[in-house]
């Protein structure tokens, strides 16, 4: 071999502490497998390091000198240009001895590394695969000119989308599915050729319509506004678009792509029923400066019924005498569709919002701000403009009395959703005062009675919430809560007997109501007519397991009897008086069991309640479908 350097040298394979498959490849390579021998020097110092994009030109010739493969036309080979791959330790997509031999090479360097079988296309699970014909039982001859290499971002783990950024963007943001796109694309095959050239204007596509190849897609999701990069797309991923209808004759194609502008369109749901496109930026970062926590908002909006006319059917700069609309968010004062993409809104941006009824004017609980001139069942959009809004009050620094004081108008806040069935919504304000008195610490045991009391009445509101929710074993959990620090807080031991009642659990809900009449002599009222109900309720369900599994062990031997289905509904009747009156001082009334909802997944079966063992016997005998042979 001819060179300007003529120090040969060998390589061992070299020890790693990782574990990864080159490493378990490099141990496999026989001693003197590879050999090096430097042709022309490099320009600078630098060489090649982990993840890496290398490009190279490569000619392989057998011992004699016959070329085998050239990326270069001169050398008789069936490229034009340069190949390009990837240092990527564990998923290198090169052959094992380029994968050791490239990497001390310095940029410029051309070098000629002789390589046996063992170490090119003849290794054994070889990750590359040999064109036809070639001779990968042979010791070859591999010239390896190092054109250039840059750090790549890896796209997908099987390295078949790399992206080489030329000029960083700004922010932080990327498109997604459904945004609107503007950019420059220009796009070559691997060997050179000219797929697409610039266009005089901008190309724009929408993501996630297979405008464009999907592995274009997915490295333009990876970019910012302004940045420009080159994308580096295998075969597999080169899926037919509009912008490149046949690809069957490319194994890579380098897009430079430059991410001029993208609008923001949300798709709120998932199902595209309620959509937030995004008409003027606003200013600072999505999602850190958006209202995303609640929040006292201003915004104009105009609303329009989703037809063909739009007609307007409200706009606050005419309406409300050019006044914005302010509301505090979490509270339900707006539709929930307005509110979902309001908090997603960035100070000063305006949005259209397309809505579907049921979160827009439909289940809308405040009739007061619901416009007369909607129908039940419209859809409708909404222009808004967010013209700002102001964070929650810190408590930081502020004394216990006003720390109870901001408290107790979360709590009322709370209160009124309750009332108005929004019970997620009361619940996320309970609980948020209950975050924030993880950091309140009182300085005195008259302090201290007052913050466990709202402590307790706001962990007893989370109860209730969740029984209305018919999640009766979190309210009981809340209730747990309660009665580790207060054993004896009678509200507590009523409202987990009545979780349990719920549930199905008669004996612990009998329990609790006993226990609550011994600890609070005053609650006996309440107490006794909770075991009054109780009873009523166990009647009920003894009645529907006997009518639920009527002769069912009256067939003779050898008979099948399947368990009838009761028809009868188990909706609680409407309860005559208030037994959830407000013993011990908890702020929110129930009403009546009947709206507490169905039980909790986790609710034993009928049979279950009369005959505890009854499910362990009919499950160790293999009949869980309830048919008895």
């Amino acid at each position: 071999m001819a060179a300007g350097d003529d120090s040969v040298k060998d390589f061992a394979p070299k020890g790693k502490k990782s574990s990864s498959k080159d490493d378990q490849r490099r141990k496999n390579m026989p001693p003197g497998s590879l050999m090096k021998a430097v042709i022309r020097s490099g320009v600078d110092s630098t060489k090649p390091a982990e993840g890496d994009q290398v490009i190279v030109h490569c000619t392989v010739r057998t011992v004699d000198g016959v070329i085998v493969e050239s990326s270069r036309a001169e050398n008789g080979g069936k490229y034009n240009s340069y190949i390009s791959c990837l240092i990527c330790s564990g998923k290198s997509n090169m052959l094992i001895g380029l994968v050791e031999g490239i990497p001390t090479m310095q940029r410029g360097e051309v070098a000629m590394f002789k390589l046996k079988s063992e170490v090119h296309y003849g290794e054994a699970d070889c990750p590359v695969t040999a064109p036809d014909g070639f001779p990968k039982q042979d010791e070859l001859q591999f010239e390896i000119e190092l054109l250039d290499f840059f750090k790549a971002r890896v796209i997908n783990d099987d390295l078949g989308i790399v992206k080489k950024i030329t000029d960083e963007g700004q922010g932080w943001e990327t498109p997604r599915d459904l945004y609107e796109v503007k950019s420059w694309i220009t796009a070559k095959s691997g060997d050179g050729r000219v797929i697409l050239s610039r266009t005089k204007e901008p190309l724009f596509f929408i993501f996630g319509k297979a405008q464009v190849p999907k592995g274009l897609e997915m490295g333009m999701g990876t970019m910012t506004r302004g940045e420009k990069a080159i994308i580096y797309v295998n075969r597999p991923y080169l899926s037919q678009s509009t912008l490149i209808p046949s690809i069957e004759d490319y194994d890579e194609v380098q897009f430079e792509v430059e991410l001029i502008h993208f609008i923001q369109v949300r798709d709120m749901l998932g199902d595209g029923r309620l959509i937030k496109r995004r008409i003027v930026d606003g200013r600072g970062e999505f999602p850190m400066d958006c209202p995303i926590h609640d929040s006292l908002l201003r915004v104009h909006y105009k609303g329009m019924l989703h037809n063909d006319e739009k007609t307007v059917f409200y706009d606050t700069r005419i309406d409300n005498d050019g006044q914005p609309l302010e509301f505090s968010s979490g509270e339900g004062l707006v539709p929930e569709g307005l509110e979902m993409c309001v908090r997603l809104m960035l100070p000063g941006e305006i949005a259209l919002v397309t809505c579907p009824p049921d979160y827009a004017y439909d289940k809308f609980a405040r009739p007061v701000f619901r416009p007369p001139s909607v129908p039940r069942g419209a859809y409708v959009q909404w222009e808004i403009e967010l013209l700002g809004f102001e964070m929650p009050k810190d408590w930081t620094g502020l004394t216990f009395q006003n720390i109870m004081d901001e408290a107790e108008k979360i709590k009322n806040t709370g209160n009124r959703l309750f009332k108005e069935g929004k019970f997620d919504l009361a619940k996320a304000k309970y609980e948020k005062v209950l975050r924030e008195y993880n950091h309140v610490n009182p300085q005195d045991d008259e302090e201290g009675k007052i913050f466990l009391n709202s402590r307790n009445s706001l962990q007893l509101n989370v109860a209730a919430c969740y029984q209305k929710m018919g999640e009766h074993r979190k309210s009981i959990d809340a209730c747990n809560k309660v009665l580790e620090g207060s054993p004896a807080h009678a509200k507590a031991l009523y409202r987990r007997g009545t979780a349990y009642m719920l549930a199905g659990d008669f004996e612990e809900a009998r329990s609790d109501f006993k226990r609550m009449m011994t600890v609070d002599k005053s609650s006996e009222p309440d107490a006794t007519a909770a075991l009054l109900k109780l009873k009523q309720k166990e009647q009920e369900a003894e009645k529907k397991a006997k009518r639920q599994f009527k002769g069912l062990f009256d067939k003779k031997p050898g008979e099948i009897s399947e368990v009838g289905k009761d028809s009868t509904t188990d909706d609680s009747p409407a309860e005559s008086g208030n037994l959830d009156a407000d013993v011990g001082g908890a702020a929110v009334d129930e009403g009546s069991y009947g709206e507490g909802g169905d039980p909790s997944a986790d609710r034993p079966g009928l049979l279950s309640r009369f005959w505890p063992s009854g499910r362990r016997f009919f499950s160790g005998v293999g009949l869980a479908k309830c048919s008895i042979l």
